[in-house]
């Protein structure tokens, strides 16, 4: 899995399951990426409220994709729609190296020492420690780092991974069953650390 500079594009961004599940599909139908872009920028494909966000939608939605094995496509099409959203959750964990770290780093040590609420001081904690390590989180306001630790909250929520008290300091972390083939694919294409951060595993 390759590893991103850290962004704070998250701010703006959703899981947006449903575009990705109407993305892939299409993909697994034979269309192309180029398509699937004119068909957001023409026909408002994915629903968007003005043409800015679908811009923003598509791009993000196919940069997740593509940073996916595309043999993913049948069996994303083929899965059950929790398992869809962990595919979906995986994208994302793969271009955000950031998420991808909050989730291997505080969640999944959470599930490993067998402790299923996450609070907002552990969030905190998070970004204070990548501020000290990374001169790009450094200058980040609080702001910022604020709603980052809200979109990766909904981002897990959203994914099943997190229960629904959304307005709650506290939440508790709902570990995923992997289903085998997942768990087999995401191990058999360079996805394993991944794995263990859904699974809470060592």
């Amino acid at each position: 899995m390759n590893r991103n500079c850290y962004s704070a594009g998250a701010v703006k961004l959703g899981l947006w399951f449903q575009e990705f599940r109407k993305e892939v599909w299409l993909l697994a139908q034979g269309i192309t990426f180029e398509e699937i872009r004119t068909l957001s920028e023409q026909e408002n494909l994915f629903g968007a409220s003005t043409p800015a966000r679908a811009a923003m939608i598509c791009s993000t939605v196919t940069a997740r994709i593509r940073c996916l094995d595309p043999s993913f496509y049948p069996i994303f099409v083929g899965s059950d729609v929790a398992t869809q959203k962990l595919y979906a959750l995986t994208g994302s964990l793969a271009l955000d190296t950031l998420f991808f770290d909050f989730l291997y780093e505080v969640v999944r040590e959470k599930l490993i020492i067998g402790t299923s609420v996450l609070c907002d001081a552990d969030i905190r904690i998070f970004f204070k420690d990548k501020q000290a390590q990374d001169e790009r989180v450094a200058v980040w306001t609080d702001q910022t780092l604020q709603r980052l630790g809200r979109s990766y909250k909904t981002q897990m929520y959203e994914a099943g991974l997190l229960d629904d008290k959304t307005r709650s300091s506290e939440r508790r972390i709902l570990k995923p069953i992997l289903d085998p083939v997942l768990q087999h694919w995401l191990e058999d294409h360079g996805y394993v650390q991944i794995a263990k951060a859904l699974e809470g595993v060592r």
